[in-house]
């Protein structure tokens, strides 16, 4: 639940070198930043509600959440399923007073809602279907509390030693071991690939997912 993943922030432990957490921002500030640091890759702003958190990614964060990512690509081209990448997009409510960039997303089952869109409004638009949330930089804000308070429909969240996939319902964000917009991907599958990935290069590990794929539809 949602007041549970609340319960166990890390804004009262030391903040890792890498980031930076500013109390007392204005939401115009915050949006000012975000245009400020959008040619700056590798940092990545979290607001919620007069907090800002600045973070720089490290290597590791950046490898995984494109790992991840095409495992995405490769299991939807291979079921020839439609989507809209949209990778570390800012999604921002200004009436709720929160906001973040995302580290991978997608739109799946709400792709055509938004194809050809440049513009999105998610006091208007759905959300992505599917965010990737890459834990490796220690974020000290309760990012998953952000991403329901958006209405994200699934997030799959990998750390240094694990990987859960949340899925939203009724009472905010539970686990699962089976994804709702990819029911195929299972969280022991991801954690398996994740795992390879540290003994293959990364064309072959995709060469390993695509067969995987064509496995399960044949089965």
């Amino acid at each position: 639940m949602v007041a549970a993943i609340a319960s166990n922030s890390n804004l009262a432990q030391p903040f890792p070198i890498n980031t930076t957490i500013l109390s007392g921002i204005q939401w115009g500030t915050y949006q000012n930043l975000v245009q400020d640091l959008a040619s700056q890759p590798g940092m990545r702003l979290t607001y919620d509600d007069g907090i800002l958190e600045i973070l720089r990614l490290l290597p590791p964060h950046e490898r995984y959440k494109k790992l991840l990512g095409r495992f995405v690509e490769v299991m939807t081209e291979e079921l020839g399923i439609e989507i809209c990448s949209l990778g570390s997009t800012t999604w921002t409510r200004e009436d709720l007073r929160k906001g973040l960039e995302a580290d991978e997303c997608y739109y799946i089952q709400n792709e055509l809602a938004v194809r050809g869109k440049d513009v999105i409004d998610l006091t208007i638009d759905p959300p992505p279907d599917l965010a990737i949330e890459v834990d490796h930089t220690s974020s000290s804000m309760n990012r998953l509390g952000i991403y329901a308070a958006l209405g994200v429909m699934e997030v799959w969240q990998c750390d240094r030693d694990s990987l859960t996939i949340w899925s939203l319902g009724d009472q905010g964000y539970q686990p699962r071991e089976v994804s709702m917009v990819l029911p195929r991907f299972d969280a022991v599958v991801l954690r398996s690939f994740l795992e390879l990935s540290q003994t293959v290069g990364e064309k072959s590990l995709m060469r390993h997912v695509r067969q995987w794929v064509r496995e399960q539809l044949n089965n």
